[in-house]
């Protein structure tokens, strides 16, 4: 007893084209205890994220196959995954962007370069931890 419903780990699902930053992404997130699921594109992030059943989700935005849009698009509409917690992470800081991200109510939106305790701030902040 004690722990409560606290006890399964959080779970994050990466979702980004660069191997590196996965990688980075990855440890990052594991050093903080979280279980880290990946995904190379949107395509492959829809394919897996009911089985994954992640509690939260980071979204690179320019990706082959579905873009990070696209995919926090599809994400919203579908029945299982429309309350998931999304952290875009990208590159494209332009306000449009920004804009488009708040649209799809994204938890929050970090642009590349990132600091790595920033990444893990915004995801436990997402994941409500």
């Amino acid at each position: 007893e004690g722990s409560g419903e606290r006890a399964r780990v959080q779970r994050v699902l990466v979702v980004d084209d660069s191997e590196v930053i996965r990688r980075l992404i990855a440890v990052n997130l594991e050093l903080e205890g979280f279980e880290v699921f990946l995904a190379e594109d949107g395509q492959e992030c829809l394919d897996v994220v009911e089985e994954v059943a992640p509690d939260v989700v980071t979204l690179d935005v320019v990706m082959p196959r579905l873009d990070g849009f696209s995919t926090a698009a599809r994400l919203r509409s579908g029945r299982a995954t429309r309350g998931l917690p999304i952290v875009m992470v990208t590159a494209c800081a332009q306000e449009s962007d920004l804009a488009r991200g708040r649209e799809l109510g994204v938890e929050a939106y970090l642009t590349k370069p990132f600091e790595p305790e920033e990444l893990v701030r915004a995801v436990r902040s997402a994941a409500g931890v």
